[in-house]
């Protein structure tokens, strides 16, 4: 044990993981061998000191024989801090730049990879509904992670998550009151059925899985990040080949497009909350 509480320590996780991330592959299905090393270890280190797991070796063997460990870590790992209308300026960007576009198709798919609890995908339905532009629209939410689906269906959220959700929704540019989109119940809020109705839920793991329609617009927020070069190369070919000729694409704030044969692809349409454009 001692030996290998050093090596978490000193940075040597790496080799380690290898088999660990190959017995997942086997158990689950799971393919995170071409994650970016840096997060990877990162979110490792801090499941096990979250589940008080000693070493690696005994995250090895829980994450393998118990399946409930295997989807907490999931959630650690798809956790991406998301709030809704979180960067405001970024959906007051989506309204001046993107909406005027949206208005010109008869019937609107815009879809959100990585959605998580759902809180992206519920921001973009009110803002749809506010331009008068839902009832024509589909919102395709994913994720991996089975149990943040299940939160995202649900559309529940505490009453202390909604007021900070309220002060992003007025900073973003909101024209109504944030509390009519929602139904409180003693310390929850649940999100009104008429958002809710043109959302469509499901599972999809970008590493492994292909397209499924084509988009007016996608949302891939905070999860290239998670990836290595080569990967990251391949989701972005997913992600350009789900997408209609110009057809928007949003990635995270800290995220640009990678190196490579996709770079040429988009133009940039507001470099500040990386949205683009595909072109080619």
């Amino acid at each position: 044990m001692p030996a290998r509480k050093s090596a978490l320590k000193e940075g040597r996780v790496g080799e380690e993981l290898n088999p660990i991330l190959e017995g997942i592959l086997d158990r689950y299905g799971y393919d995170f061998r071409d994650y970016s090393r840096l997060v990877l270890e990162g979110r490792v280190r801090f499941f096990m000191k979250q589940e008080g797991i000693p070493d690696l070796a005994a995250f090895g063997e829980r994450i393998r024989s118990i399946p409930e460990i295997m989807q907490r870590f999931l959630l650690t790992l798809s956790s991406t801090g998301a709030a809704m209308f979180k960067e405001p300026e970024l959906y007051a960007a989506i309204r001046r730049d993107i909406v005027p576009v949206l208005r010109t198709y008869p019937f609107i798919r815009i879809w959100h990879a990585g959605c998580g609890s759902g809180q992206e995908a519920y921001s973009m339905a009110i803002l749809l509904a506010e331009e008068g532009l839902y009832d024509r629209c589909r919102i395709y939410a994913t994720d991996m992670d089975e149990s943040s689906l299940r939160k995202a269906r649900d559309g529940i959220f505490s009453i202390q998550s909604m007021r900070k959700y309220a002060q992003n929704y007025v900073q973003a540019g909101g024209k109504n009151s944030f509390s009519d989109y929602y139904t409180a119940k003693y310390n929850s809020a649940i999100i009104n059925a008429s958002l809710r109705k043109n959302i469509v839920f499901g599972q999809h793991n970008l590493v492994s899985d292909g397209s499924f329609n084509e988009f007016q617009v996608i949302f891939c927020r905070n999860v290239l990040g998670y990836f290595n070069e080569r990967l990251q190369e391949r989701v972005l070919g997913l992600l350009h080949g789900s997408l209609g000729m110009f057809g928007y694409l949003g990635l995270g704030p800290k995220e640009t497009l990678p190196p490579g044969g996709y770079q040429g692809c988009f133009t940039e349409v507001d470099e500040k909350h990386r949205l683009y454009r595909k072109v080619a």
